[in-house]
């Protein structure tokens, strides 16, 4: 059956209300009548090489892990094991970002030198269980191509008695307030937002982390007494800034998130029906975009209909061009929460999708369970291929220099790929590395359908054998801490297209070196390109040297071009940056 026409006219369609819907109050008539449209030219429209996948990872109470203990080096392994089981799960799906909670109600999963250990890990509040819980979560994700954050939950200290909030209010009387039978960090004292900021400076300074996940960065909705709104914002905003301040000034590749009310506030024509972030709990969110304190945000959006789509939009359209990846309520498809059918989250992530927006999943276990399919589709349909995390462009927008010397060995089971390392300007510790495939040359390293590996901080790869049959190019990028991208070096072009050795051919910024000609080669001209193939100049092939002055700096492939116009490669070459 031939789709063609009905594609065309869908996306047409989708491109109209496109257009509608950037209006800025949106029709949630419109949007959910349009949704139906977009489910059916998903899988036609382009994969997105840039889009976070997250998950909440929770802690407390092992609800998503550990459903073990650990109280013994045998029993350690067990609860790393389940761990490792999960991370699995979520690559396989291509999550390229977990949120683990990291403190949980004043109390933490790492030796931390102001805050007791969770019960989670060892089953004994204030217990250790005999390992670094968020060291070893961190190499395994790295591991896995997968971002790490930290998230913290700043306020909550959880009941009055219990092991967390016990011992700070003892510690700080004047920083805790009790709301019924819980304990929470006082936002109004002087004290809670240089005390939480050195929580997240210890994280930060002992931990490879990728980012510091803020949540329940707002005033209880159970505050007693009259709230001054605008004075309430300005002491969330205070303690936001001061972690910004201690993270940032120690690593600036670590992203600041936090995970707000997912209504901003009440839009012209849709109310937030008396629950949104800035009015009744004093979360700026989008002040905190704008003014660089914040570098991405999870809006917690566990809504259908028209309290989802125009207020997910919103986030969208005040982004500031930070990135906003919306929280999906995936454990309101479980028979016992309120037994969503599943297309239901199907539909909000291709409307989110089409607007650049990424998804976060809320929780992990609901999702690795497969809830009502939720795992299959993500994995098989919508998130079938890998994407890389957008690049904090904000924050540092320099690529780093692309990797050189990329060799293809094939052995009897696959395929060993290794090349040496690029030159990065970020002042971060060290560089991560993308590697595509395809079985046209040159790689396009800009679809994303060609990703099969990313964020590596080894220089080799081993690939099992391409069942395929098809001989197989490669192409791989450098990436520093920020998400900022190099051109890729490419593996060798099909024998047919040079006949002549490779080679990197030296030059000092103004003069390349030419090989000589020798008998094979009855160019006249030599053609300079990109890694990507774009031509960018055309040169004589006369003498020993060319001129490649008006070169921008970079990497390039120079070709001899012969008389019957046809080009073989001769050699790579790099023009340094100043």
């Amino acid at each position: 059956m031939k789709y063609g026409k009905i594609i065309i006219t869908l996306r047409s369609n989708i491109q109209n209300m496109k257009v509608f819907c950037q209006l800025k109050r949106y029709s949630a008539i419109i949007i959910t009548s349009f949704c139906a449209i977009w489910h059916t030219v998903t899988a036609q429209l382009p994969v997105p090489k840039h889009e976070v996948r997250a998950v909440w990872l929770t802690t407390i109470g092992g609800l998503d892990w550990p459903h073990t203990y650990a109280r013994s080096t045998a029993s350690v392994s067990v609860q790393q094991r389940e761990l490792c089981d999960i991370l699995d799960k979520l690559k396989a799906a291509n999550v390229n970002t977990v949120l683990l909670q990291t403190r949980v109600r004043g109390t933490v999963i790492y030796p931390s030198e102001y805050e007791p250990w969770d019960g989670c890990l060892s089953g004994v509040p204030g217990l250790a269980p005999g390992y670094d819980a968020l060291g070893f979560a961190v190499e395994e994700c790295h591991k896995r191509g997968m971002e790490l954050h930290a998230w913290v939950v700043t306020l909550p200290l959880g009941k009055w008695q219990k092991e967390g909030c016990q011992r700070l209010r003892k510690k700080y009387p004047s920083m805790v307030k009790r709301i019924g039978d819980e304990g929470y960090m006082n936002p109004e004292s002087a004290g809670t937002a240089d005390y939480l900021a050195r929580i997240c400076r210890e994280i930060t300074s002992n931990y490879d982390i990728d980012g510091i996940h803020l949540d329940y960065i707002r005033y209880p909705e159970t505050w007693p007494g009259r709230l001054d709104r605008e004075r309430g914002r300005q002491n969330i905003t205070s303690i936001v800034s001061r972690i910004n301040s201690a993270v940032k000034g120690i690593k600036p590749w670590v992203k600041m998130s936090c995970s707000p009310v997912g209504k901003y506030d009440d839009l012209t024509r849709y109310s937030s029906r008396g629950w949104n972030a800035r009015t009744k709990v004093c979360q700026d969110a989008q002040g905190w975009l704008r003014d660089g304190l914040m570098d991405e945000l999870f809006p917690m959006m566990y809504f259908r209909g028209d309290q989802f789509y125009p207020f997910a939009l919103d986030w969208k359209e005040n982004s500031y061009g930070r990135i906003i990846s919306i929280g999906l309520g995936i454990y309101f498809m479980s028979p016992k929460e309120k037994n969503w059918p599943g297309d239901v989250v199907e539909r909000q992530m291709n409307v989110l999708r089409r607007h650049g927006l990424g998804h976060a999943y809320f929780r992990s276990r609901f999702f690795t369970d497969n809830v009502k399919g939720i795992y299959d589709m993500a994995a098989s349909v919508i998130d079938h291929h890998p994407a890389l995390i957008p690049p904090m462009t904000w924050q540092w927008a320099t690529a780093p220099l692309p990797p050189l010397s990329l060799t293809v060995r094939q052995t009897h089971d696959g395929t060993l790929l290794t090349w040496d390392g690029a030159a990065d300007r970020s002042g971060a510790p060290y560089l991560l590395y993308n590697v595509y495939a395809s079985d046209t040359y040159p790689v396009n390293t800009d679809d994303a359908r060609n990703l099969i590996a990313t964020r590596l901080v080894s220089r080799a790869i081993f690939l099992p054998q391409h069942p395929g049959g098809q001989p197989l190019h490669f192409a791989v990028t450098a990436m520093d801490r920020y998400g900022n991208e190099s051109s890729p070096i490419l593996s060798d072009a099909p024998e047919e297209e040079y006949t002549t050795s490779t080679r990197y051919l030296s030059n000092d910024g103004r003069r390349l070196a030419l090989p000589a000609k020798g008998q094979a080669l009855d160019a006249e001209f030599v053609v300079v390109e990109t890694l990507k193939g774009n031509i960018v100049a055309m040169l004589p092939y006369s003498g020993s040297h060319a001129d490649i002055s008006s070169l921008p700096p970079g990497a390039y492939v120079l070709k001899s071009l012969g008389r019957k116009g046809v080009a073989h490669r001769i050699g790579y070459f790099m023009k340094n940056y100043k």
